[in-house]
């Protein structure tokens, strides 16, 4: 019985061979350096976007000093709105700070970009990097007029603890074993809204005791 020759694959069917497995590898080649770019992009873009953040907390912290220099310097005068000043003498507890509680009604906004409602703030000019601080104080009281434990949040006692350095002030009205202060000191709220580079806009709140 006669058995068939073996015939070996030709060089031209060997080259087709490794033009597909080098097509192959090109293309997962291809697919990994797309892959890197974009991973380089999206943490460029990260880095970025915490740079502006920690540029905005710096200016907003600013904002909140200024804000702070103004009470200090209008601390008998504090009675009444100074809507000029961006200060109100009252809560305003139903105001939609950041205009994301009820987006589809800007009446109880803070009139940050003129498109707000009544409640305005003072806005700083642009600082060095860019950045646009505006900053609202509210007293935390009910009504305006003098400063009453009734009806605002007051610091009114406070207590002595010599073995740990001396006066130790809490934000209470309740007496308890609480030594009363001659003069009872109001709280203000400071919000801050920076605005800053590519439609960066963060804030930041703080509460000041005066």
């Amino acid at each position: 019985m006669t058995m068939p020759n073996h015939i070996p694959p030709s060089p031209r069917s060997q080259e087709g061979l490794a033009l597909f497995v080098a097509l192959i590898v090109l293309v997962a080649m291809s697919i990994a350096g797309v892959a890197l770019i974009r991973s380089v992009d999206t943490g460029t873009l990260i880095a970025r976007n915490l740079a502006f953040q920690q540029s905005a907390t710096l200016s907003g912290d600013q904002g909140i000093e200024t804000a702070r220099t103004w009470l200090l310097n209008n601390s008998s005068s504090l009675t009444g709105d100074r809507p000029g000043n961006g200060y109100y003498a009252t809560s305003q507890d139903m105001l939609d700070l950041t205009g994301n509680v009820t987006p589809g009604d800007t009446s109880d906004n803070v009139n940050w970009d003129g498109k707000g409602g009544p409640t305005t703030p003072t806005c700083q000019a642009k600082d060095s990097v860019g950045n646009t601080v505006c900053y609202v104080i509210h007293r935390l009281c009910d009504t305006t007029g003098p400063l009453d434990s009734s009806t605002c949040s007051t610091r009114q006692y406070i207590r002595t603890d010599s073995g740990k350095g001396g006066m130790k002030p809490e934000l209470t009205n309740q007496p308890g074993s609480w030594d009363p202060e001659i003069a009872s000191m109001g709280v203000y709220r400071v919000t801050i809204r920076v605005a800053g580079a590519r439609n960066n806009i963060s804030y930041l709140q703080a509460f000041i005791v005066i």
